[in-house]
């Protein structure tokens, strides 16, 4: 209803700025209607009508056109003119007693609570007092009547107050939400980052680096060989070429987030078995092979690349197999190695060896699946993952391989 600091009242909303302007018209309307029947009915005197000029100017110089009300000091400086004003104009000719509706909006409008309530009654004094001078003298119904103006006034003012809260209430709320939802756009792009960083991560790892690992590898052999066996040499050194290429076909690929090149134009089940052939393993086949999602395939080959690339490199086994079973509810892959072995929380220093399988893990538990790793030093290693056909979340990998 009222406010301790009457500038931010100078129409922060629309509706504010309507109800003042509503406000000045009917004190403007008022006063001409007032002037035109003394002059007209009961001859108004050059007092009066100088008293009702000075009133005009007076609020028009902080009303709708006025700057004064502009600081708190300047707006009671202002509503103390008006007033006074009033009142002496109100001495001189009763009538005029009638703009005291508009000014108890206007103190209710600039004034604190209290001190509103209090300017609404001593304006209704006035009236009151006016009201006794004039011919019949006091009645109940000159009593009544600006006590009952005094009281709507207040109404009138509270129920504003009320419904102004509301909307501030509701706009903050409004603002809450807008915030709240640019804050959840901004997570959500910043997921989509981490997750496209850990996306080519794990490509990075389970591509080039392992192409690179073995080009370093062959390069050396073809070095050490070059002096006593030029023809093997030689053969190491176009092996090198073709895995330079399959590592730059890899690249293109997972930066345009295709199929991978050991997928095109076959089964999961034939590159495996390529894979498993390249790395002197065997492998088995249980169940009868059908369609898997793109997703599925990919983490199973990069699992199996994986797996055989530590194997290779790091288990110094003699054995490695790899067994690919369709069930009826899922597809497992198992990769079993008799090497060295290790301990997976024992070693930390073993970054290279576990980030790969780190990762394998997240992208399996993405498709709903499991992965283990069992291994023991000097008792080989295990790896073996399971997806779910029909996952828990109702995803069915069978429908979407027959949708693609």
């Amino acid at each position: 209803m009222t406010s301790d600091d009457p500038a931010a009242h100078a129409g922060s909303t629309p509706a504010l700025r309507l109800m003042n302007l509503a406000l000045h018209g009917l004190f403007f309307a008022l006063l001409g209607v007032l002037l035109a029947r003394g002059v007209l009915d009961h001859g108004l005197g050059p007092g009066a009508l100088a008293t009702a000029a000075l009133l005009a100017a007076a609020y028009a110089a902080g009303g709708p056109v006025g700057r004064i009300r502009t600081t708190r000091t300047g707006a009671l400086l202002w509503l103390a003119a008006v007033v006074l004003l009033w009142i002496a104009l109100t001495l001189l000719h009763p009538e005029f007693c009638y703009l005291a509706f508009p000014l108890y909006f206007v103190c209710l409008h600039l004034l604190p609570a209290s001190r509103a309530v209090l300017a609404v009654a001593a304006l209704t004094g006035v009236v009151v007092a006016a009201q006794a001078g004039t011919e019949g003298g006091l009645t109940t119904a000159k009593v009544l009547g600006p006590v009952a103006g005094a009281a709507v006034a207040l109404l009138t003012a509270y129920g504003y107050a009320a419904l102004y809260r509301e909307s501030r209430e509701r706009q903050r709320l409004i603002d809450d939400l807008v915030r709240t939802r640019d804050e959840l756009a901004a997570t959500q792009r910043e997921a989509g980052r981490l997750a496209e960083r850990q996306r080519l991560a794990r490509e990075i790892h389970d591509t080039l680096a392992q192409g690179l690992s073995s080009i370093v590898l062959l390069a050396r052999s073809a070095e050490s060989a070059l002096p006593a066996d030029p023809a093997a040499a030689a053969n190491r050194i176009r092996e090198v070429g073709r895995t330079a290429s399959a590592n730059l076909a890899e690249a293109r690929r997972f930066v345009h987030a295709l199929t991978p090149p050991a997928l095109d134009d076959t089964t999961l089940t034939e590159a495996l078995r390529r894979l498993a052939r390249g790395a002197g393993a065997g492998f088995h086949l249980d169940g009868e092979p059908h369609p898997l999602p793109v997703e599925a395939e990919v983490a199973l080959l990069r699992l199996t690349q994986e797996a055989l690339a530590n194997a290779v490199r790091h288990a110094g086994a003699q054995r490695i197999a790899v067994t690919l079973a369709y069930l009826d509810d899922e597809v497992t892959l198992d990769v079993f190695d008799d090497g060295v072995g290790f301990d997976p929380l024992a070693r930390p220093e073993g970054e290279r060896r576990t980030f790969g399988l780190h990762g394998m893990r997240e992208r399996i538990a993405a498709l709903g699946g499991s992965l283990s790793v069992e291994s023991a030093p000097g008792e080989g290693t295990a790896v073996a993952a399971a997806l779910p056909l029909r996952p828990a979340d109702g995803v069915d990998l069978l429908a979407e391989a027959g949708a693609r």
